[in-house]
């Protein structure tokens, strides 16, 4: 157990460097340890990062379910036995495989009272939304209240990335109500262990939709993210952003052949298609700053930076070389896109490392051991800097880069920002029209300008 806190501890370091951030919802629906037994089932859309962002965010110990062939490579295999792994073998990799043996160390760790995470989807995808779930999570459940007369919390966990692929992105980790599998489904399992393993399965199903964006296609979650956008208010919370977007896919198929939500649609999709063909996002024609705000925001952000940039610069010399091959080749060395974001993390958690051991080796050779202990100390506090400089430079340049395109496209902008307003209010009122009476909203906001 030292080992995986240790372990775990020293995983939220580069977690917290590749998410601008993590925001966790729900950690109270995770039983305490000691308390009750926990399988957390979480969707999988982005690799090994997904049991990553369990490990470092759930309140408790968690041992997770890893396909065998990770355990192939020593630091892989070293890191998934210092978290408590337990190998599976997948029929995509090995054919008919028997997993008994998995099956009972799971039902073992349950049985003692202990968590363990796993995956009900089986393989990692780029798609838009969940897939059709493996019953191996509902067997491990029942199989652990049956056996050993154990209840067991099935805790949905969803995952919701903002750019699964890119760097310094955001991601929402909620964990939700807990299905109790106790007496009840352990009866159900002696009547009809097939039917009781298809309903808690459903049931699973269920739980992770109500935690995660689904949509029909890509195209269509485009779509419903700009019918999101004009409808929530600005500075709500992204925990918000991500439930509001799952509301409107969920309630997609239920309204979209109605006659008025066609119709605003396809004045949704002439807006981004004119938004596209002047090279402009919808936080463009929201921006209203005049230039002098413009310039005092980038001169704030610009002394910021300088502040940094004592510290950065080492930092920038010496590690940006690594920052560029990971950036250049994360995506070429990864065979499918789901896996983008692992490879450019497992890459940086090799190379960095790599490099600071030569560098402080270097330095003590040369220089003598306590000019090493201070490099040690300095690179990652200069990198850290660094990523914190080029990330306030980016933002000025993205600021100066608006501001040019809002000078130039004033006119244009004056009719899109109409246009907007008209979508708005549309959109406003038919949430309203088609909204079940029982919903909750997240949020106030006023009613349509016309209204």
């Amino acid at each position: 157990m030292l080992l995986y806190q240790l372990l775990r501890t020293l995983l939220k370091v580069p977690v917290g460097v590749f998410f601008r951030q993590v925001e966790v919802i729900g950690r109270e629906n995770v039983p305490d340890e000691g308390a009750r037994a926990a399988l957390l089932c979480g969707n999988h859309p982005n690799s090994l990062i997904d049991p990553l962002l369990i490990i470092v965010t759930s309140p408790r110990p968690v041992r997770l379910a890893a396909k065998d062939v990770l355990f192939k490579t020593l630091p892989m295999r070293a890191l998934l036995r210092g978290v408590g792994a337990v190998p599976v073998q997948r029929k995509s990799d090995h054919g008919n495989v028997d997993n008994s043996a998995m099956f009972d160390a799971m039902s073992q760790v349950l049985a003692g009272g202990g968590a363990m995470g796993i995956f009900p989807e089986g393989l990692s995808h780029d798609e838009a939304q969940l897939q059709k779930l493996k019953t191996g999570a509902a067997r491990i459940a029942l199989d652990t209240a049956h056996r050993h007369d154990q209840a067991v919390d099935v805790v949905p966990v969803g995952l919701t990335y903002l750019h699964p692929k890119r760097f310094r992105s955001r991601v929402v980790v909620q964990y939700g109500a807990p299905i109790e599998v106790g007496e009840p489904w352990r009866h159900a399992f002696l009547r009809d262990e097939k039917g009781a393993v298809r309903q808690l399965t459903a049931d699973i199903d269920t739980a992770l939709r109500e935690l995660t964006v689904n949509a029909e296609d890509w195209e269509t979650a485009r779509l419903l993210n700009a019918v999101r956008r004009l409808y929530q208010p600005p500075g709500i919370a992204l925990w918000q952003r991500v439930e509001l977007a799952r509301r409107f896919n969920a309630a997609y198929p239920k309204v979209k052949d109605l006659p008025d939500v066609r119709a605003l649609l396809d004045q949704v999709r002439d807006y981004l298609e004119r938004l596209r063909q002047l090279d402009l996002d919808d936080s463009d024609v929201l921006r209203r700053v005049g230039s002098w705000e413009v310039a005092g925001k980038c001169a704030l952000r610009l002394l910021d930076a300088l502040v940094w940039a004592p510290l950065a610069l080492p930092g920038l010399v010496l590690q940006g070389p690594v920052a560029l091959v990971i950036g250049l080749f994360g995506v070429r060395f990864s065979p499918r896109k789901d896996v983008i974001g692992t490879t450019k993390l497992m890459m940086g958690l090799v190379l960095v490392p790599l490099l600071h051991a030569c560098l402080i080796g270097l330095v003590g050779w040369a220089f003598g051991w306590p000019w090493a202990v201070a490099l040690a100390v300095l690179l990652p506090l200069s990198g850290w800097a660094a990523l914190r400089a080029l990330e306030t430079g980016l933002r000025v340049w993205e600021m100066l880069q608006t501001a040019g395109r809002i000078a130039v496209l004033r006119r244009e902008l004056v009719g899109l920002r109409a246009t907007r307003d008209r979508l708005q209010d549309e959109v406003v009122r038919l949430v309203d029209k088609y909204r079940p009476a029982n919903m909750v909203p997240l949020f106030e906001r006023p009613a349509p300008k016309d209204a």
